[in-house]
């Protein structure tokens, strides 16, 4: 190696040395309290299992669509420990994992998700105004970067079709030029900005300040409570937990990643492991020297893709790029730190923002995400109808867990909505196989999605055929 090379190695080496193995999010002397675990038996008319962004919103929508319903909320931890406590804080209108995934697999409906999408963002904006949500909530919208002259190309043709289809509304195409007039990479060659779709917030901040909203409109909060077993119970359900037991009428699942209490739903999402970093705060140098004045969040346009973003204290989240699937997809906290994902994203953060050189990073993490094959949240019943869970939002679900919760509550309350009237919610995902097959289908996906990042997007055979049977994914 040559001195200076060794060098930069040692320089972005150097830059971890600091770095605590904790959530930045999470690492915050305001968290709140836990509320006390259940002890003894309870009764209500709706349960829900999970304290995530998916059970919190299902609590909240269910008591404003009915003061008087009496509602229980679960979680086995803390609310926001895991995906909601953990991820980059990008709350995006897409109900379907990006506008191309969508199109590929709903064409006939995808006007609609997008308007539905929209008006789910906007109702977000509007709760966070209505409860006071202190969670740093920032429409800025993401730009989607190309990093290569290929991917450049594509944003270039892919803007052309979304203009053709009528789905380019609040997208503006940048140039090399422009992009870099928004934040200054010399990475970047060009760039798809969507002005309105995508919003930052701080997502501990925003499980926390859902939490408090639930508990003002009368939700009993249980924390630090898991739910062991689910089971008819004259005409409603039971759930068990350790110290004692809930009686429901009706039960709408939130756990996503972890294992469902409906056995059959648990072959449908695996975990897979996504890695982040939290850089110090900027000084307002540092800061010039990139630009970023419009504060959007940026994510490349690579297969194994990087994420980024502005915290409101200056500093810059970098995640992304690896994504890991533990054998036999159990979920373990030993998976959450990965010292050698820190060092590659660290490499790549100082090739990205070279005048940058000398900033450290304070937080490096990591956390499960529950993927499906389709990319994008999955919905049903159980139990002839008194049980309805989602699942699968597959690192998308800020801003789409609101809109899963009011598809369970639709479900539970037997009705035909706009939302229930749709494919994407009637219809189901192919579940995973059974391993070894599954551990070896994503592996080989992987390295065929590598391999098509370092062949100029081309794909191989393996994802042709994935294409072809409606498992094909790109980011």
């Amino acid at each position: 190696m040559a001195p200076s090379a060794m060098s930069r190695s040692n320089d972005w080496t150097k830059s971890l040395s600091d770095a605590q193995p904790v959530p930045y999010w999470l690492d915050d002397p305001g968290r709140p309290r836990p509320e006390p675990a259940l002890t003894g038996a309870e009764t209500c008319d709706l349960l829900v299992v999970g304290g995530g962004y998916s059970g919190l919103w299902t609590a909240l929508i269910a008591k404003e669509r009915d003061p008087g319903r009496d509602v229980v909320l679960l979680e086995g931890r803390e609310v926001g420990w895991a995906a909601s406590g953990r991820n980059g804080g990008f709350c995006a209108a897409s109900l379907t994992h990006g506008l191309s995934n969508g199109l590929t697999r709903w064409p006939q409906e995808i006007h609609r998700l997008e308007q539905l999408g929209a008006r789910n963002l906007d109702a977000i904006e509007e709760a966070v105004a209505r409860h006071g949500l202190d969670c740093d909530f920032e429409r800025t919208g993401e730009i989607d970067v190309a990093t290569e002259p290929y991917q450049a190309r594509e944003l270039a043709d892919w803007y052309g079709e979304l203009r053709a289809k009528g789905l380019a509304e609040g997208i503006e195409y940048l140039d090399a030029g422009a992009v870099r007039e928004q934040v200054d990479s010399p990475t970047f060659r060009a760039g798809l900005w969507d002005r309105r779709g995508v919003a930052m917030v701080n997502p501990a901040k925003l499980a926390w300040g859902l939490k408090r909203a639930c508990l003002a409109l009368g939700v009993r909060v249980h924390e630090h409570t898991p739910a062991l077993t689910l089971v008819p119970y004259g005409a409603g359900m039971a759930v068990r937990t350790p110290y004692g037991q809930v009686r429901a009428r009706t039960v709408a699942l939130g756990t996503n990643v972890f294992p469902s209490l409906v056995r059959r739903v648990r072959s449908y999402t695996v975990p897979v492991y996504d890695y982040a970093l939290m850089t110090e705060p900027l000084s307002a140098a540092q800061l010039a020297s990139i630009g970023w004045r419009n504060r959007q969040g940026l994510g490349d346009s690579a297969n194994q893709f990087h994420y980024f973003r502005l915290s409101a204290d200056h500093r810059i989240l970098w995640g992304g790029y690896d994504a890991v699937y533990p054998y036999g997809g159990r979920v373990r906290a030993e998976y959450d730190d990965r010292p050698e994902t820190y060092a590659k994203l660290a490499r790549h953060f100082f090739t990205c923002f070279p005048q940058l050189e000398g900033v450290r990073f304070t937080h490096a993490w990591g956390g499960a995400i529950d993927t499906c094959s389709r990319f994008s949240a999955f919905f049903g019943t159980a139990h002839r109808g008194r049980v309805a869970y989602a699942a699968g939002y597959t690192g998308l679900g800020v801003g789409a867990t609101r809109f899963g919760a009011e598809v369970m509550l639709d479900l539970l309350a037997g009705e035909r909505t706009e939302r229930t009237e749709l494919e994407m919610v009637r219809r189901k995902p192919l579940p995973f196989p059974p391993e070894p097959f599954a551990w070896t289908g994503i592996a080989l996906t992987k390295w065929s999605l590598a391999r098509a990042d370092a062949h100029d997007g081309r794909r191989n055979l393996w994802l042709r055929t994935m294409d072809r049977l409606g498992l094909g994914f790109d980011s």
